[in-house]
This record gives structure tokens, C-alpha cells and sequence, in this order.
């Protein structure tokens, strides 16, 4: 999954970077709303974790903004506030949960797997396709009940694919959700990570389908 984190206090963004990146999921910090404003308007975010108190404004006005031009990006506020009424205020604002300064990294992390779900309309977390069980978050692949073994990154790629079968993905657009913004990415690295992917799927009825000059598929052959 592809995170845009917006938070000012540079050790907790670190903090939080560093423990998300273990999970394999890909971050992007902004520091401020001008840059967290730039950072959506030119990608794609699975989630966005957003502070109130920063630089340059309230992180409600940018969630009350963005949702008004229809972002549907899922939202969790990172407050230092306890009272009842800014939680409800974020909430009603449009954020799908909030978590209260400090907190574990561990019930953040759950947190944000809990609305991620929500927002798939799935309660579960294992994904049965084409003689495939996959839990992304607990990073599980089984092909024809035999355990696979994979990389933060390739585990993501599949996550993309097997969430939206049929769905052509540019090499741009991989690029976009597997890495961050900071990351010099070639279009053969994408294409590497493909080959590994299509040696995991043997086995199944999952194929990835080359596209010429327009991307890749993930394609059923059941």
C-alpha cells in the first residue's frame, strides 16, 4: 500500500516511515499542506494519515477541502487533541478514523488496516483468487496449498493486481504505488519485480498478461 503521511514533527515522520516501510508499505512525508497538497494532486495514496496542528494551517481545512472535490481517500487524523468534540469535529469533516498523540505504532498500524477493510467493504483479510490465498497484511502467499515465500515489494504488486483483476496498470503508474517520491525508479526494475511475481503464480489459474505499450494485467485462466 502507498501511504502520504502529513506530519510536521520530523522523528515521529521518521518514526512512522520507518515502522510502515518494515510492513512493505511505501510512504510519502510532507511536512506541510502546500506540499501534502501537491503530493495528491499528482498520486495516487491508499491512505492518508494527516496531523491537525502543522505549519502552514489546520489539517481540517485540507481534509474538509479535498473531500469537497471528491477525494475519497481514505483519512486517519493524528491528533494531539483528547476532547470529544474535535474528534467528532474530524469525523464529521469526513475522516474515516483518528488516533489520539502519543500512541503505539502498533494500534496505528491496525488502525489503518481496519479502514483500509472498511473501506474494500471486506471484514476479512485473506484474498481467495484463482488457487491463491493471499493475507497482505499478515504477508502470506499459499499457491495450491504450498506456502511462497516474498519480498515487501512483490507481496505489494500482488496486492494491486488481485485487488482490481482485469485493470491494466501502466509501468507508470506500478512505479507510482511501489515506491515513493524520493526513489529513482527504472522502468526495468518494474519489470523485474513482474518476473518474480509470474515464477510465484505458477501453479495457479492467476497469469500476469503483458499489454504492448500500455501496461499489465492480472488475468484468471479458471
Amino acid at each position: 500500500m502507498k501511504f502520504l503521511l502529513v506530519e510536521d514533527n520530523q522523528d515521529l515522520a521518521m518514526a512512522i516511515t520507518s515502522r510502515m516501510g518494515i510492513s512493505g508499505h511505501v510512504i510519502d512525508h510532507a511536512a506541510n499542506l502546500g506540499d501534502a497538497s501537491e503530493f495528491v494532486e499528482t498520486g495516487d495514496y491508499d491512505l492518508i494519515l494527516l496531523d491537525i496542528m502543522l505549519p502552514d494551517g489546520d489539517g481540517r481545512s485540507f481534509l474538509k477541502q479535498h473531500r469537497a472535490s471528491d477525494l475519497d481517500t481514505p483519512v486517519i487524523v493524528l491528533t494531539a487533541r483528547s476532547q470529544v468534540s474535535d474528534r467528532i469535529g474530524s469525523l464529521d469533516l469526513g475522516a474515516d478514523d483518528y488516533v489520539t498523540k502519543p500512541f503505539d505504532h502498533a494500534e496505528l498500524e491496525a488502525r489503518c488496516r481496519a479502514v483500509l477493510r472498511r473501506r474494500a467493504g471486506n471484514a476479512k483479510t485473506t484474498i481467495e483468487i484463482g488457487g491463491i490465498i493471499f493475507d497482505p497484511v499478515a504477508g502470506h502467499l499459499t499457491v495450491g496449498g504450498a506456502a511462497v515465500t516474498m519480498r515487501n515489494r512483490e507481496l505489494r504488486l500482488l496486492e494491486l493486481f488481485v485487488n482490481s483483476p482485469g485493470q491494466v496498470f501502466s509501468k507508470h503508474k506500478l512505479a507510482d504505488r511501489l515506491f515513493s517520491y524520493d526513489d529513482d525508479v527504472s522502468e526495468n526494475a518494474i519489470e523485474v519485480y513482474i518476473g518474480r511475481l509470474r515464477k510465484h503464480l505458477t501453479g495457479s489459474e492467476l497469469k500476469i498478461t503483458t499489454l504492448r505499450g500500455l501496461g499489465y494485467r492480472l488475468d484468471h485462466d479458471g
